[in-house]
């Protein structure tokens, strides 16, 4: 079964998530390096079949898109180009860092580990990608 990937893109890291093969749960994956995001995806790839990609689009509350949309569109376009057999959705990613901090804060993590921005890049695409499945869960109807 295929999977969703959800990617965080930053300018310096970029964070990963993945579900499950029959896409009920978002599991954070990794950070990788921007400039190694296509090498890492790749090889994913490769090894692992994905359904969908959905890339958190930065957003501003006015709705237009942030200034981090000059950095995020590239690797869109790119990854459309590389990979033109799976479908790319882009999803607002507004609050996400956030939301991550938030629930590290919730779970306990010391202050020192909060600092740990791989971790938040991460958590951040975890929670693109929960949205997402919540999302189409209630497209689909499948209210709890």
């Amino acid at each position: 079964m295929a999977r969703i990937l959800a990617i965080d893109v930053g300018k310096k890291r970029t964070g990963l998530a993945v579900t499950d093969p029959l896409k009920i749960i978002a599991n954070g994956l990794t950070t990788v390096p921007t400039g190694k995001l296509f090498e890492f995806l790749e090889d994913y790839c490769r090894k692992e079949t994905v359904e969908i990609f959905i890339i958190g689009m930065p957003t501003q509350l006015n709705n237009q898109p942030s200034e981090a949309v000059k950095w995020v569109q590239p690797v869109v376009n790119r990854i459309r180009k590389l990979f033109p057999n799976i479908a790319v959705e882009l999803v607002d990613e507004r609050f996400t860092s956030k939301l991550a901090h938030q629930a590290m804060i919730d779970g306990g993590l010391k202050k020192m580990d909060r600092r740990n921005k791989p971790l938040v890049d991460t958590i951040s695409a975890t929670i693109i990608l929960q949205s997402y499945l919540e999302s189409i869960d209630l497209k689909k109807g499948n209210r709890q």
